[in-house]
């Protein structure tokens, strides 16, 4: 099979054969479909993820057909279709583990950073970690779902009952979750670079209430902000435009440091959220809404062997929505 690996912090990706892998006990192959290129393979080729090993298949929002059952496995069972998404491990037994918060897991694994990813014709998961999905559905389409979904759907729940929602950085989660907020009534601010006129049109084309630039205020005060860019100076802009007792979710796995403000942007109540990884259940509810939500995902597709290219679009900031890499 055909793997792009990545064999040092800073380097390209290099095309390798290998062997198709063989799944072991609990675990199972899967022939890869589709795998989505996220922001975290961004950190994890730059080296700024302590966990990360090297050299490594990048690649976590993962789309295929399991091919090969692993001694133990029960489901899922070859010839279904599952995704794979970042969280590939947990402990089960650690305090956060037992507390239904394996997100904290205290030994996690994570596919594409401490275990080959989906960025190669196929890959091994835990089957426990895997994520039941239709034969129906798109396989490209629903790749961006796996991560820029996920983390999505648990920044919106983390900031509550909010009526009126910014999402700061429209990239594949923004445009994501702006769907969802709209399919829940709630009116969304998209909040780009300044300037970046085409990611604030397609904002508007998916309904959302302003799109305008993080520099402007946004044209009512915010109960929630969701932060997504891995930018830590919106941290500030984004407290300044919540109301009092309002939430900034901080959805990224990794941001440049939050500069000093003055306390009187997090008083009246305010608070700042940070999300980490995800959990099974965000996945099983995430994947029932998406039907009904009738989210469309905006993507564009590239060759295995063009994921450097992909990557350096991903990169520019040039993409509408997500690059999905298909074998």
């Amino acid at each position: 099979m055909l793997a792009m690996v990545l064999r040092e912090v800073g380097g390209p990706l290099v095309p390798e054969q290998r062997p198709d892998p063989e799944p072991g006990h609990g675990e199972v192959r899967i022939r890869v479909e589709a795998c989505a290129v996220c922001r975290t393979d961004l950190h994890v080729i730059d080296g700024e993820l302590p966990q990360a090993v090297y050299p490594i298949v990048p690649g976590h929002e993962v789309v295929g057909i399991v091919d090969a059952v692993g001694p133990g496995v029960n489901e899922p069972r070859s010839g279904t279709r599952v995704g794979v998404p970042w969280l590939g491990h947990a402990c089960g037994h650690c305090h956060y583990c037992e507390a239904g918060r394996e997100n904290l897991c205290d030994e996690p694994g994570f596919t594409g950073c401490t275990r080959d990813g989906g960025f190669a014709g196929h890959l091994v998961a835990e089957a426990a970690f895997t994520i039941p999905l239709g034969m129906s559905l798109d396989p490209v389409a629903t790749a961006p779902l796996l991560c820029a979904g996920l983390i999505g759907w648990r920044t919106l729940r983390m900031a509550g009952a909010a009526e009126t929602v910014g999402l700061y950085g429209f990239g594949a989660a923004a445009h994501i979750v702006a769907q969802v907020c709209r399919w829940q009534g709630r009116r969304v601010f998209a909040l780009t670079r300044p300037g970046d006129r085409e990611a604030q049109d397609f904002a508007r084309s998916l309904g959302v209430a302003w799109a305008g630039g993080s520099d402007e205020p946004p044209p009512e005060p915010l109960d929630a902000a969701l932060v997504f860019a891995p930018d830590g100076s919106l941290v500030p802009l984004a407290l300044k435009a919540v109301r009092k007792g309002g939430r900034v979710v901080c959805g990224g796995i990794h941001m440049s440091d939050i500069p000093a403000f003055p306390y009187d942007l997090l008083w009246g109540e305010r608070a700042v959220l940070s999300v980490a990884n995800l959990t099974r259940e965000d996945a099983r509810s995430f994947i029932e809404v998406v039907p009904q939500a009738g989210i469309v995902t905006h993507t564009s597709t590239y060759p295995l062997a063009q994921a450097n290219g992909a990557i350096a679009a991903h990169r520019s900031g040039v993409l509408q929505g997500a690059a999905v890499l298909v074998p």
